[in-house]
């Protein structure tokens, strides 16, 4: 079992930066693959990043690379996500996730995922 604990959301320009927060607890950090996904009013939960913090490997969603950053210190058991030139379609809610298990390639689709934190709101004016 593992408890999810998003912040850092908020409202930002457009082309600004946000640092994203996911403090997880139980469990032993590296043993999960972690992940990043949001959710727009009206739209599907859809993929951000995610990785394995026991290697350091990621995976984004095209539409984010070269602008966002996963990343994860293990010592705090917490995962992050570095987010740069944000654009208004982005505002949604981020949510934090981990999968039990460690699969051959770095999932992204929300079934693949065992635990949910409750989401931090970002929202990008223009």
């Amino acid at each position: 079992q593992v408890q999810l604990v998003e912040s850092g959301g908020g409202l930002v320009q457009a082309g600004g930066s946000l640092r994203l927060s996911c403090a997880a607890s139980g469990r032993p950090f590296r043993s999960y693959t972690m992940g990043w996904f949001r959710q727009a009013p009206g739209k599907e939960r859809e993929f951000v990043a995610a990785m394995r913090p026991s290697t350091g490997s990621t995976r984004y969603a095209d539409s984010v690379k070269g602008r966002f950053t996963i990343s994860r210190d293990n010592a705090k058991n917490t995962l992050y996500l570095q987010m740069n030139s944000l654009k208004p379609e982005e505002t949604a809610l981020y949510y934090c996730a981990a999968r039990n298990s460690i699969a051959a390639v770095i999932p992204t689709t929300t079934n693949e995922y065992d635990y949910w934190g409750q989401g931090t709101q970002v929202t990008v004016s223009s």
